[in-house]
Parts: structure tokens; sequence; C-alpha cells
């Protein structure tokens, strides 16, 4: 683990950015349809107490790793093993926004440019900075997190002048009940974007103050939550369900219905500009996680030499995760889900907790005899 600290606002911050990421890109929760605000909103409130548990878990070993405290609470072999299944898990998800990234520039700006080439040149950027340190990768998340809020606004504030907005595309709620929403919230967005969040327990020893942890943490989850809910909102009073449904990028459609004035319109650099802003962010603190971890079992004394090769491993593995967006797509939502997501980030986080408990008990009992 590098020497380094950064400040709760600055864990904000990245938090924020890492939250909207790719979750920006996707038509988020429309299996929900109109409800798919609902959806994301379940999603949020159902998250927080899984930041409970990843909380409870940091405070029990604040100055340790995840990697290094699985060892701790499974013993060196079954906690060494578990460490390498997080590590995959950060890397594999580095890999698909990293896939995300190349498909929106492809499809936005570049439709002949190949999509290794795309990816490559991104995943240079996030290893010089990753190589750079947590500290490094904070204080860009300060400087784009500001040029992401002022876009944010300007985009809403034209969005509305440009007279779009049609609430009742939104009607009725709740047509089909309440199961279907809360079908998508346990199926998709308790897990992305919320639930990995997990990954910033990787970054919780560095934080200067670990007594503001537990609040940073759900204040950045409320207004990502809120940011994504308003996105959602918007798309759909915009595009319809329908559109929002069949677009592969239906931020990128809504940004693109803007027209001011007969004057100003085509502002789709703007949309493409926030994207990467959340995205390098995203990419960089999965990819940090992985460095970082790997390093730690491994017991590299110099986390930096390690960005490289595992850097290259995850643009290899951005291409080889699926042959087209649709089934890159279908494996996120469908596959990874069960397959990763939910006992990862959520069966794995509450045995360890539950173990931790008992073996802290155990040991607060020993001492007071």
């Amino acid at each position: 683990m590098e020497k380094a600290k950064i400040s709760s606002i600055q864990l904000f911050v990245l938090m924020v950015l890492f939250e909207m990421g790719s979750a920006l890109l996707v038509p988020l929760a429309i299996d929900a349809k109109k409800d798919a605000w609902l959806a994301i909103t379940f999603g949020m409130i159902a998250s927080f107490v899984l930041l409970l548990v990843y909380h409870k878990l940091y405070s029990y070993y604040p100055d340790l790793l995840p990697t290094e405290y699985m060892q701790k609470i499974l013993g060196k072999v079954a906690g060494t093993v578990l460490a390498f299944l997080y590590l995959f898990y950060f890397m594999y998800d580095a890999s698909r926004v990293l896939r995300d990234f190349g498909e929106m520039l492809l499809t936005f700006a570049y439709p002949e440019t190949p999509l290794f080439i795309a990816n490559a040149l991104l995943m240079l950027v996030i290893i010089y900075t990753v190589r750079k340190g947590i500290e490094v990768i904070a204080r860009s998340g300060e400087l784009l997190f500001m040029l992401m809020f002022l876009l944010s606004v300007v985009g809403f504030i034209l969005i509305v002048v440009s007279g779009l907005i049609d609430f009742t595309n939104l009607q009725p709620v709740l047509e089909k009940g309440l199961k279907p929403v809360l079908k998508v919230t346990f199926t998709q967005t308790l897990y992305f974007p919320f639930a990995e969040v997990f990954v910033f327990t990787m970054i919780l020893p560095y934080l200067n103050n670990p007594k503001k942890a537990k609040l940073t943490i759900f204040c950045a989850i409320g207004l990502s939550g809120i940011n994504l809910i308003l996105t959602m909102l918007i798309n759909i009073s915009v595009l319809g369900v329908d559109l929002t449904a069949r677009s592969q990028f239906p931020l990128l459609s809504t940004v693109q219905s803007i027209q001011v004035a007969d004057f100003l319109e085509r502002l789709d650099v703007f949309f493409m500009l926030g994207l990467v802003i959340g995205i390098f962010l995203k990419i960089s603190i999965f990819f940090y996680a992985a460095v970082i971890g790997t390093a730690s079992v491994f017991k590299v004394q110099s986390p930096s030499r390690l960005a490289y090769p595992l850097g290259l491993i995850v643009l290899f593995m951005s291409m080889w995760i699926a042959s087209n967006f649709q089934e890159h797509i279908h494996e996120g939502l469908k596959v990874a889900m069960y397959v990763l997501h939910l006992p990862l980030l959520v069966v794995i986080p509450i045995l360890l907790l539950l173990i931790a408990f008992v073996k802290n008990k155990k040991n607060k009992r020993d001492r007071a005899m």
C-alpha cells in the first residue's frame, strides 16, 4: 500500500464521478419502462444497506486493504483465493467500462477507427495516471468534477429552454404495478452502478479522516443517485420510452435534440466530454484497485511497476469479452449481474462481515478474561 492520503472531499468527488461514469451512457433500468427512474431510486435506497456492510468491514480493519483483511478473516489460503477473485473482478469491470468508451467513441465520431486503437489511447492515459498514485487521481477528480458539474447544469438548462420535455411520456406511473420495478431493482440497479462502490473499500484506507467515511459515502451515493434519476427522467420525457429503449446511447440522442433559437445545436461534443470524464475516473479507480490489490497479494514494494502489464490485460480483455456491442450489453445486464455482482458485491461481503463480527467479539471476550 502506497504512503498517501486523500481528503473526504476528494473521496466524495471520486465516488460521484465513478457512479455517474458509464451509468450515464446506457439506458439504465429501461426494463422498467416509464418507471425506470423509480427502479434507480429503489436501487439507490437498497444500496445503503450494502454501504453499511462495506463501512463496517472498513471500521474493523481501517488500515488494511480488503485483499489483506480477507486473509485475516478467512485464513491465508481461502483469503488469498478470494482476493484473486476480486482482483479479476476489478480488471473485468475496468475492461467493460473501457469497451463502453470505445463503442461510444466509434459510434459518436470515429466510425472508421479500430476499436483497439480507441481503447488503447484511453488506457495509456489511465496507466500513466495510476502510476502517479491515488493522490494524483484524487486531484484530477477535483478538477474534472467542476467541469462535469458545469456541463450538467448547462445541458439541463438548454434542454428545458428547448421545450423538449414532455412529462406525459412518464405517465402513468406504476402502470403495471410495483413488481416489475422491484425486479429491475434487485436484478440490475442495485448492482450497477450502486453496489460497484465496493471498489472504494480499496481506497478507504487512504482517507485522512476515517470518521468522515460513512457520511461521505452516503452523500456521494445520494447525489449520484439523484443525478441518475434526473437523467432518466429527462431521457424518457424527451425521447419517449420506446426510443429510449431502442437507443444505444439515449443521453446522446437527448443532447442531439437540443435546438435553441435556430443556431445553438449539435451539442454532442459536450455529451462526449462529460462521458469521457466519468469513464476515465471509473476505469482509473477500478484499475488502481487492481494494481494495489495485486501488489498487496504478491508483496510487491512498488505497485506502479504493475501498471503496464495489468493495463495490457485490461486492454485485451476489453476486446475479448464480447464480439459486438449488443453481446457486450447482454453480458453486462443478464450474465455478469448474477455470476459476478450478486456474489462478490452482496453475498460475500455480508458473509465476511458476519465472520469478522464473530471474531471481533471473541477477541474482546478473550481480552476481558
